[in-house]
Order: structure tokens, then C-alpha cells, then sequence
């Protein structure tokens, strides 16, 4: 289908399209054994101005938005979801600082995340908050020109090989997530170290660890916002990146459908070629429209995001969920047409079911996702029925 995307844009997607086929997909199947970080990749990434597309001109990046951030991170995620994170976990770390960080913040950390001279990370997540992002425990206390942080992250995407951590911890408990704020942490930060590396059951290539902070002494000057704007900063970035993670599932289900058929063109059953099938290429189809329907919601909230629009939590988590859906959807049906074969490690389809599960968990389980709409649309119906 016509997006209508403007020639930069293609330009990207072309670029990307051609690094993932020709660099990703022959090694992912590599990372995805060993665990092992990508790092010749994200430098190649770095060479070609991935990490400066969604950073602002003025900062050395390519002034690009989310659609940017998007297109390449569906085309990586064609050839392997873990992988693909690098970019795309990278861009969630530095959101709190392109969103809500000061002129000086932005001088100081963009040009060197835009040029991929370090990664960043984006740490929420702890042992007992998860979906409850206000029963956060990490704490910041002030003393001075200092803030004094303690607590401890974890499932954090680039955790230990991210230089550059925003942080939200509780600056005043009593008031729950009212009393959050969000800081930018630097890799040597004296008390700033790292739990095990998770052994994860997909997007293996990505690093996930914990991130845990001792008397970590973080200067005033690396708080973003006002005390107390935590959680809004950490809402802003969420509501940014869902289409992110939404473009990641939508390239897990993109690659999952092209191996299933070119499978089943090779594949002989009964004499024949198993996509001559009307129960495969039934299978084929809803796969496909569901595809182009994920797409096209993805790609119109993109823009719309883009275009300033400020209200987006409903439509970035209609993104997200429905992204993720049809991503398990579609790789669990790619493994059935592959079949005994779909099960064995010895073909690349299982990696993408197993790479799959995680975009319906992280950045917000589905079922909060579903709380995030229902409740926006209870909210719009009320506000229509005072008209």
C-alpha cells in the first residue's frame, strides 16, 4: 500500500530494509544462541546515522520523528526483534531528555547520542513495580547541590552496555506517583552497578539486566523537570515509544509471514507444493491483512504524533496492543504451516514466535494497555455527553 511517505522517509526504509536482509538476518541466529550484544552492528547502525533520526537538527541529529524511528525499526525487526532493540531501546533512554530535558541537558548528551558514541536506557521498572509504575521504591533524596539515590531496576533493555541512564525514582514517598522525578544517570557514576543479565526466552541479542543505584550522588543539574514531574515525564516517553515497540512487533510478523511462505512454496505434500492449499493460503491471508492493518494504524498514529498532536495515550496504546497481538498471532501460525520443522531450532521461524511474546509484556502489559483505551474512551464519552 501508498503511505504516502515523502522520499526521506522511503529513503530510510530502503536503507534499513537492505541492512537487515543483508547484514541482521545472516547473524541472527548467532546472537540469538549466544546472548552476546551486537556490538559490530550498533556501530554499523551508528555509521549510518540510525541514532540520530529521532534527535533534533540542532543537536546533530536528523530532526526525524516517530515515524522515522518506525520505518527503520519494522525493517530491523524483520530480520530479528532483539537486534533491533539497540536502536530502539536506545531512543526510549534518551526520550525523557528530547521531551522534557533543558537546552543545557540536551547540549551536553544529544550530539553524543545522536553520533552512537554511547547508548541509552530507560529504567522504570522494579522487583515490585511493574504495571503499578507509582509503587516505584527507588529513592532520591536531596542533599545540596546532590541528590543521594538508592533502589534498584530491573528488566532493563540496554542495562550494562548503556552509558547514559534516565532514571525515575520517588523524591517524596508520601505522595505516590505525584512524588516522582526523573534523572539522567552517567556510566561511572561512583554506586552505579549492574545485577545479572537476564537469560531471556527471546530477543536474545538484546541486553536486560539490572541497574542498581548506592548512594549514587547525582548533580541537580541532571534532573529533568521540576521535583514531583516524574511520572509525567515517564508517561510523556511511554506515550512516544509504544509505537516504537508496535513497529518492532509489526516486523516480527512481517518476517515470520515471508519465511511461512516461502516455505510453503518449497515444501511438498501429496504431490504438490503445500501453498497450493486453500487451508494454507487461507491461513496466508489473514495473516497478510492482518499485517496491513497493523501497518497502516501504526504508520497514521505515527504521523499524527508527529504532527504535535498532545492527547495520544489511547491511540499509541491501540498501537501497542494491537501490534502485539497479531505479532503472537501471526508467528504462531507461521510455525504451524512450518509444522515439525516449525518446532525445531534447526529453522529461524521459532525465534520469531519466541521474539514475539515480549512486545505484549514489556512498555506496558496488553491489559493495561486495554485500561489506558477503555478508560480514555469512558473519559471522551463523558466529555461528548456534557456537550
Amino acid at each position: 500500500m501508498d503511505y504516502f511517505l515523502t522520499e526521506t522517509q522511503l529513503e530510510l526504509q530502503k536503507l534499513a530494509r537492505k541492512i537487515a536482509m543483508e547484514k541482521v538476518r545472516p547473524v541472527a541466529a548467532h546472537y540469538d544462541k549466544t546472548g552476546e550484544f551486537p556490538w559490530e552492528l550498533v556501530k554499523l547502525f551508528a555509521e549510518l546515522d540510525f541514532f540520530r533520526i529521532w534527535i533534533e537538527e540542532e543537536y546533530g541529529g536528523m530532526g526525524g520523528g516517530v515515524m522515522e524511528l518506525v520505518l527503520v525499526t519494522e525493517e530491523l525487526s524483520r530480520a530479528c526483534g532483539g537486534v533491533a532493540l539497540a536502536v530502539a531501546a536506545s531512543a526510549l533512554g534518551s526520550f525523557p531528555v528530547v521531551i522534557s530535558g533543558t537546552k543545557q541537558q540536551k547540549e551536553k548528551y544529544l550530539p553524543d547520542l545522536a553520533d552512537g558514541k554511547y547508548l541509552a536506557a530507560f529504567c522504570l521498572t522494579e522487583p515490585e513495580a511493574g504495571s503499578d509504575a507509582g509503587a516505584i521504591k527507588t529513592k532520591a533524596v536531596r542533599d545540596g547541590d546532590y541528590y543521594i539515590l538508592n533502589g534498584k531496576k530491573h528488566f532493563i533493555t540496554n542495562g550494562g552496555v548503556a552509558k547514559l541512564y534516565t532514571v525515575i525514582a520517588s523524591t517524596d514517598p508520601s505522595k505516590g506517583s505525584r512524588g516522582a522525578t526523573a534523572f539522567i544517570v552517567e556510566e561511572g557514576t561512583e554506586g552505579l552497578s549492574y545485577g545479572k543479565e537476564e537469560d531471556k526466552m527471546g530477543i536474545r541479542a538484546s541486553a536486560t539486566s539490572e541497574v542498581i543505584f548506592e548512594d549514587c550522588k547525582i548533580p541537580v543539574e541532571n534532573r529533568i523537570g521540576e521535583e514531583g514531574q516524574g511520572f509525567i515525564v515517564a508517561m510523556k516517553t511511554l506515550d512516544k515509544s509504544r509505537p516504537g515497540v508496535a513497529a518492532q512487533a509489526l516486523g516480527i510478523a512481517q518476517g515470520a509471514l515471508d519465511l511461512a511462505i516461502d516455505y510453503a512454496r518449497q515444501r511438498e505434500q501429496f504431490g504438490q507444493s503445500i501453498i497450493s492449499f486453500q487451508a494454507i493460503q487461507f491461513m496466508l491471508a489473514d495473516m497478510a491483512t492482518q499485517i496491513e492493518a497493523t501497518r497502516a494504524l501504526i504508520y497514521a498514529i505515527s504521523k499524527m504524533i508527529d504532527s504535535g498532536a498532545k492527547n495520544i495515550a489511547k491511540e499509541s496504546a491501540m498501537c501497542k496492543v494491537l501490534a502485539s497481538d497479531v505479532a503472537m498471532k501471526v508467528t504462531t501460525d507461521a510455525v504451524q504451516i512450518f509444522g515439525g520443522y516449525g518446532y525445531m531450532r534447526d529453522y529461524p521461524i521459532e525465534k520469531f514466535m519466541r521474539d514475539a511474546k515480549i512486545t505484549q509484556i514489556y512498555e506496558g502489559t496488553n491489559q493495561i494497555q486495554r485500561m489506558v483505551i477503555a478508560r480514555n474512551i469512558i473519559r471522551e464519552g463523558a466529555s461528548q455527553s456534557k456537550k
